[in-house]
């Protein structure tokens, strides 16, 4: 049978998602959990890879298995064997023929950042950091330029594996709450570092340092070296993908108290 779980993790003592040579990523951690609960070697596909020091609140992933057991008892079971930085929220049984990536319709993830001259201690790891005030108003004038289809070369990491650099971002929603932003990208797919990327260069345009043209030339010139450096994966959440309503997929919780 084929298993879908919804997995939820922070991010900051994990080398990404995708399993390496050391054990140290959530694949191994979950994949040798899931072994030690059903007793036999597993491994999982996963919706979208996050890099080092990214957290999610519901990666989707799916696995073949003859174990048969209730969707409550793969979560318990599987719980059991993970730290407590990485948790199993949901499961359930879903047709061969569903793909945690490839059935996805779009992905979605939020950058959160706090605003201060001082750095954050409490939060350090789970939120970005700006010293410089930002405009709200530039932000999104220059978030209206990346929505749609576009070749993203120059939001690109040159590691990047993906065939092509044609990505379509359906919304970015700028919020701010005190001294907490709020970015929110929805998009078919994303490139490697795409989103820190973009956040890098939003940020840019948010404190004064480059103006709203300024992103509109880098977008078309799609050349890596003329965008803002890479962001710090620290603020960086995984919302996680979504599905044809018809599989009845669950999503991430509504709200969460911590997040702005």
């Amino acid at each position: 049978m084929r298993v879908a779980l919804g997995i939820s993790y922070r991010g900051q003592a994990y080398q990404g998602w995708q399993s390496q040579r050391g054990g140290q990523t959530v694949q191994d951690r979950v994949e040798g959990a899931l072994g030690q609960f059903i007793g036999v070697p597993v491994r999982c596909l996963c919706a979208g890879r996050t890099d080092t020091g990214v957290h999610a609140l519901n990666q989707v992933v799916h696995l073949d298995t003859a174990a048969v057991r209730e969707p409550a008892s793969w979560v318990r079971g599987t719980n059991r064997y993970l730290p407590p930085d990485i948790a199993v929220q949901w499961a359930q049984p879903v047709g061969s023929d569903f793909h945690a990536r490839n059935s996805a319709h779009g992905r979605r993830y939020v950058y959160v950042l706090v605003q201060s001259s001082v750095r954050p201690a409490i939060e350090a790891g789970l939120v970005g950091w700006s010293f410089r005030p930002l405009d709200g108003a530039l932000m999104r004038q220059a978030a209206d330029v990346l929505v749609g289809e576009h070749d993203f070369s120059a939001f690109r990491s040159s590691e990047c594996q993906a065939a092509s650099p044609v990505k379509t971002i359906r919304a970015i929603t700028i919020t701010q709450r005190g001294p907490y932003w709020r970015f929110e990208f929805d998009a078919n797919a994303f490139l490697h570092h795409m989103v820190r990327n973009l956040i890098g260069s939003l940020l840019a345009v948010g404190n004064g340092t480059r103006t709203v043209d300024w992103l509109a030339g880098v977008l078309s010139a799609r050349e890596r070296r003329l965008a803002a450096p890479t962001f710090p994966s620290a603020g960086l959440y995984f919302i996680g993908p979504y599905y044809d309503a018809a599989l009845a997929i669950p999503g991430p919780p509504e709200t969460l108290a911590w997040m702005p």
